[in-house]
């Protein structure tokens, strides 16, 4: 075996991602298998997802593989640090990956990580894996696209290697290597629809202060409608799916390219039920109407306020009105609407989170889901408040979800006004439904005393500052069963 490829993440040790259970293959991960069979290496993969740390450590004593590539992402980080102590014990180089290690290369070549890999993986793998057969850890200066420590202990990053330009000449993912079957049933059996994942596109061309381009860059690089038309058929044949979910970051960023995907599925008899995230700026009528045609039955809106102030700060080059009317438009063509919601973003004043509360209201998604700003190092965001960044505890034990600002409102304050936000719009809508009736009163009045309790301890604990002991996750908010869901 030339490499053995995982990742950290243990759903079963999750208790919140246990209770939403929508758990995804890693298509990354997969994705560097498939390129790595093509060119004849022999790969293995561990995909951790429904498995358990003893399994890791069977597999890698069993199998004894020189290299373990392992993936990793803030929230898998802890996992990851133990994974890569095991392997090293038992002689294996490791070389971790994803958007995290590249901005704390020196914390994690320093606890045990050999390489880092920066920006995609599949061609940097390509040259590091026979280079590390030739040479060990010697000469790793000669591979582009890595960091390492030199015998100083001073950490060594090389030159850039170029982003692949043509996707269609890449493999489709390695999902013959996990059981993808079981994703698919555990989607039935919780929610009543097998799903599957699928990219189309690397890359994000947008300017968001606070979202991460480690690892596909500020590039847009897409795959032709031909190719996306051949994989979705082969997902159809071989795993009959009830859904798809188009994991871009912007799915419908090319207009042209959606009509050619559009004609294409059409020519394959295909109409899967899908979901997928969107811009505002990015929907038009006639947009929406092909999205309908394709089988959209979701669209996410990255909306994250409804101040335009507080919008112009985060640079997200888009607009409250816009985002209201095609969520609108979005409805009467009979796709679902979800939006992601920021709390806590610099300088957010208690006016900016009340016209978020009237924008959800005027909006009316079907869902949204919330998070407190946190800086991800790398970002802009991050830079911005970077002299007032406060880390809790040990690097090890904390992501950057535990970082605080040091003089913004308390994680408690924000708790509170997210009570305020979620149940006043709650209570709007639960108004809105009572129209034709009194059976909701109840409802109405438990969701105005939340918010009132929301509302109160805002003012409460206003003088509270930032104490970063707890992580400022997300919560899931499922407008029509009004229950509180957290991944």
């Amino acid at each position: 075996m030339d490499i053995l490829l995982a990742h950290g993440y243990f759903l079963y040790e999750d208790p919140h991602e246990v209770e939403v259970m929508r758990p995804y293959p890693p298509l990354g991960l997969l994705y560097i298998s498939s390129h790595l069979k093509s060119r004849g290496f022999s790969v293995a993969v561990f995909d951790s997802t429904f498995s358990d740390m003893a399994s890791f450590e069977h597999q890698v004593r069993s199998q004894k593989p020189s290299i373990v590539g392992l993936y990793t992402t803030l929230m898998t980080k802890q996992a990851v640090l133990a994974m890569t102590r095991f392997c090293k014990a038992q002689g294996a180089i490791v070389v971790l990956g994803g958007p995290e290690p590249p901005y704390y290369a020196e914390e994690y070549l320093s606890r045990g990580g050999d390489i880092i890999v920066f920006g995609e993986g599949e061609l940097t793998l390509e040259a590091l894996i026979p280079h590390l057969a030739k040479y060990g850890l010697d000469h790793l200066w000669e591979v582009p696209g890595i960091a390492f420590m030199d015998d100083l202990d001073q950490v060594i990053r090389t030159t850039p290697r170029p982003y692949i330009s043509d996707l269609d000449a890449q493999p489709w993912p390695d999902r013959e290597a996990i059981d993808l079957q079981r994703y698919i049933d555990v989607w039935r059996e919780h929610h009543g629809m097998g799903s599957v994942s699928l990219i189309c596109a690397r890359g994000c061309p947008y300017t968001c202060t606070w979202c991460s381009h480690s690892v596909f860059g500020e590039t847009h690089r897409r795959r032709s409608a031909q190719d996306v038309a051949a994989e979705i058929q082969y997902l159809h044949e071989h795993y009959q799916p009830d859904q798809l979910w188009f994991a871009d970051d912007v799915f419908t960023i090319n207009w042209r390219w959606l009509r050619d995907l559009r004609d294409e599925l059409k020519q394959h008899g295909l109409r899967i039920p899908f979901e997928c995230i969107s811009r505002a700026d990015r929907l038009s009528e006639e947009i929406i109407d092909v999205l309908a045609e394709l089988g959209c039955m979701r669209l996410w809106i990255g909306s994250e306020s409804g101040s335009q102030r507080v919008l112009d700060a985060m640079k997200r080059r888009t607009n409250v009105e816009a985002v209201q009317k095609m969520t609108h438009l979005l409805h009467s063509r009979g796709i679902e609407t979800g939006m992601f919601i920021m709390l806590g973003y610099e300088d957010e004043t208690v006016a900016d989170l009340q016209a978020t509360i009237d924008h959800l209201k005027a909006a009316n998604p079907d869902l949204f889901l919330t998070t407190v700003a946190y800086p991800i190092k790398g970002t802009a965001y991050y830079n911005q408040v970077a002299d007032r960044v406060i880390a809790p505890g040990n690097w090890e034990d904390r992501t950057d979800r535990d970082l605080g600002v040091a003089g913004r409102h308390s994680r408690r304050y924000y708790s509170f006004a997210t009570r305020w936000m979620v149940s006043s719009v709650h209570a709007h809508q639960a108004r809105q439904a009572n129209k034709t009736g009194w059976r909701r009163y109840p409802r109405i009045l438990r969701h105005q005393a939340s918010a009132v309790v929301g509302r109160l301890g805002m003012v409460l604990t206003a003088h509270e500052t930032e104490q970063p002991s707890v992580p400022a996750g997300r919560g899931w908010y499922d407008e029509k069963r009004q229950t509180p869901l957290t991944p």
